[in-house]
């Protein structure tokens, strides 16, 4: 109890790929504890998540991670809330490891359970940082989606753009394996990027259509060509220029189709979220040009920390959800391929 009142805590869960993680949010916008159990070690020698062995991580994982949650926290199930989980999208086998250990704690514990959607809890991480301010518009960047979604209102989102075919993670992570690094690339990658030169002039897909889309499947085409042919031929590239090259057309297409989503939707704050959202190449490109053109718009890139996928960026989206209403049955199930709804011009 807290002046009398009860506390407003959340225990929220993520498993929506290869990361179990459980945290406990107050308010909405406090992380009192975000255990991450991570398996990049156990994935590295495949090149990428392998689903079965996710799944049976996750299940090894969970019990420990809400203990070490609670006991962080310095609570008990009497002081919660409400339990959010992330229910969509991602891994199904993976997903239903958190949705079953959510509605569990919930049931026995006669707690309200709400559904999260993963993607939500990237734009809300932002709520550790600032209080969100809408309309708004998120640029969501990770490994397995790339979209622009528009926030008209507190827990309204509409995709206004996405990817229609590989997301910019994904082609971090393939690019990377071409240069011999290890998985995942991405860090790596940036890091040799700002020590090379965009020599190499790869393709910026769809960067002159007119609609907010993106492509990354043929820039990834491109570079893997570049590469083969040059084995091919005895030729050697220099991998820094390689990476630089590579993420100034990543950058400069995710830039200019989220500034041109800024000139058709006026809002008061840009979100950067996801893992690449780590990028600091991407970074430092959205930091000038939202400086130069749209100064009176707030960017609010999410922490390094909380870019990655984590159970804290759940709960701050859980925590508005949870205030908005939102409640889920036991019959609760796993969504994989679960998305916002797309924009289509009419916002009651």
């Amino acid at each position: 109890m807290k002046n009398g009142k009860k506390r407003n805590l959340i225990l929220a869960f993520e498993s929506s790929c290869d990361e179990t993680s459980v945290a406990v949010i107050e308010d909405g916008n406090k992380i009192l504890s975000n255990i991450i159990a991570t398996q990049i070690n156990s994935h590295k020698r495949f090149g990428g998540v392998v689903p079965e062995v996710a799944s049976r991580h996750h299940i090894e994982q969970i019990t420990i991670c809400t203990q070490e949650a609670l006991e962080e926290a310095q609570v008990t199930y009497d002081d919660l809330n409400a339990v959010a989980v992330t229910y969509g999208p991602g891994l199904v086998g993976s997903l239903l490891v958190g949705v079953a250990a959510a509605k569990m704690i919930a049931f026995a514990h006669d707690l309200p359970l709400v559904p999260v959607n993963h993607m939500a809890g990237h734009i809300n991480a932002a709520r550790f940082v600032t209080d969100m301010q809408f309309p708004a518009l998120a640029l969501l960047v990770s490994g397995g989606h790339t979209e622009l979604v528009y926030l008209p209102r507190e827990n309204e989102y509409y995709i206004i753009g996405e990817t229609r075919d590989d997301a910019a993670g994904e082609a971090y992570d393939k690019v990377g394996r071409v240069l011999g690094l290890s998985y995942p690339s991405g860090k790596e990658i940036d890091e040799l990027a700002h020590q090379g030169q965009d020599v190499y002039d790869f393709p910026r897909a769809m960067i002159k259509e007119d609609n907010l889309d993106f492509s990354f499947s043929g820039l990834k085409s491109a570079f893997i060509n570049k590469v083969h042919n040059a084995n091919q031929i005895g030729e050697t590239l220099d991998s820094k220029d390689l990476a630089a090259s590579f993420q100034a057309s990543v950058v400069e297409v995710l830039v200019t189709k989220t500034k041109k989503a800024l000139h058709e939707f006026p809002v008061k704050q840009l979100i950067l979220a996801g893992g690449v959202a780590a990028n600091q190449g991407l970074r430092a490109a959205l930091t000038t040009m939202m400086a130069e053109e749209f100064p009176e718009i707030e960017l609010v890139p999410v922490p390094l920390k909380l870019c990655g996928d984590n159970a804290a960026m759940i709960g701050a989206a859980g925590e508005v959800a949870y205030r908005n209403g939102e409640r889920a049955s036991w019959d609760l199930n796993a969504e994989p391929s679960l998305e916002f709804p797309w924009y289509d011009g009419n916002i009651s």
